[in-house]
C-alpha cells in the first residue's frame, strides 16, 4: 500500500468520523438535544449557510431601498433631482444666450451700427410666384367655413391690431424743425428735431417700454416696442417718465427733452423708427 493511499484513507476517516453534539441542562445535566455530526457535514452546512447569506444580502442591496444606506450608492430621489436641475440649467443657459443676443441687438440700435439692407424686389416677387405655383391655393370646405366664422366674429371688432407699418397711425413725438435728416449713407438712421429744452416727449404710438436708461453718448434713452417687429427710439432726453416694462399710450409723455450726451449739439430729439431690424425714415410716416 502506497503512502498516497494511506494519506487518503486518513483524510477520509477524519472527514467521516462521527461526533456527538449534546446540549445539557447545566443544573441537572439532563440531555436536552443531541446531534450526530461529521467534519464533512459541518463543512457542507457552513458553506451552504455562507452562500445563502451572500445571496440574501445581494438581493436586499440590489432590489430594495436598503442600498441607499450603504456608502457609495446614490439615492433615487437625489438622482431625480440631479436630472431636473440639469434640465433647468440647460434651459437657463438657452435663456441667457437669447437675452445676450437680444441685448446685443438693442446695443446696435442705440449705437446706429446696423447697416442698410438693399432688397431686390424682382427676386422677391419671383420667389413668391414660384411658391404660389407649387402650392394648391384652392380652399377646402372646412377652411371656407372657418373663414366665414372668423369674418363674422371680427366684423365689428374695433381692436384689430395692425399687421404692417402702413397700418400704424404715428403721432409726432414733438413738433419742430428738422436739423438733420435721415441719411443711410452717413449712418444717421434718425431725424433730429430742434425743440426748446424741457419739452415733453410723447410716444408716437401704443406700446411697451423696451429700454429706459442713461447712456454716455445719448444721455437718457427710451425705446418702445409697438409690436409686429416695430420699435421707436428717443435719445438725448434730460429725464424719463417711464421705466422698462411699462405700457404706454400714443401721445403719452414718456420723457423730457434736453441737451445732454457726448453726441448732442444742442436741445433736440433724436428720433428713430425700426421695423424688423431695418431703419425707416420717420419723415415718411410722420409730419413733424
Amino acid at each position: 500500500m502506497t503512502r498516497k493511499t494511506i494519506n487518503k484513507k486518513k483524510l477520509q476517516k477524519k472527514l467521516l468520523h462521527k461526533y456527538r453534539l449534546v446540549v445539557l441542562n447545566e443544573d441537572t445535566f439532563e440531555e436536552r438535544l443531541a446531534f450526530k455530526l461529521t467534519r464533512l457535514n459541518v463543512f457542507v452546512l457552513g458553506s451552504l449557510t455562507t452562500i445563502l447569506l451572500v445571496a440574501v444580502t445581494t438581493v436586499l442591496i440590489a432590489f430594495t431601498p436598503i442600498r441607499e444606506y450603504i456608502p457609495g450608492y446614490s439615492s433615487t430621489a437625489l438622482q431625480r433631482q440631479a436630472l431636473e436641475l440639469d434640465f433647468k440649467t440647460d434651459s437657463l443657459l438657452d435663456i441667457v444666450y437669447m437675452n445676450d443676443a437680444y441685448i446685443s441687438s438693442v446695443k446696435k440700435v442705440l449705437r446706429g451700427e446696423v447697416s442698410a439692407v438693399v432688397i431686390n424686389k424682382d427676386s422677391i416677387f419671383k420667389a413668391a410666384q414660384a411658391d404660389a405655383d407649387v402650392l394648391d391655393l384652392n380652399p377646402s370646405k372646412a377652411d371656407s367655413i372657418l373663414r366665414a366664422k372668423v369674418s363674422n366674429e371680427d366684423k365689428y371688432n374695433l381692436f384689430q391690431t395692425a399687421t404692417t407699418v402702413a397700418d400704424f397711425v404715428f403721432f409726432p413725438p414733438v413738433n419742430g424743425s428738422i436739423s438733420s435728416d435721415f441719411d443711410i449713407n452717413e449712418k444717421h438712421f434718425a431725424v433730429d428735431i430742434v425743440i426748446p429744452k424741457n419739452t415733453p416727449i410723447k410716444a408716437t404710438a401704443d406700446g411697451r417700454v423696451l429700454f429706459a436708461s442713461w447712456t454716455s453718448d445719448a444721455s437718457y434713452v427710451i425705446i418702445i416696442d409697438h409690436g409686429d417687429e416695430l420699435i421707436s427710439v428717443y435719445k438725448h432726453n434730460s429725464s424719463l417718465t417711464k421705466s422698462q416694462g411699462e405700457f404706454v399710450k400714443a401721445r403719452e409723455v414718456i420723457a423730457i427733452s434736453g441737451s445732454s450726451g457726448e453726441l448732442s449739439t444742442g436741445p433736440h430729439l433724436h428720433f428713430e423708427l425700426w421695423n424688423n431690424g431695418i431703419p425707416l425714415n420717420p419723415s415718411t410716416f410722420i409730419d413733424f
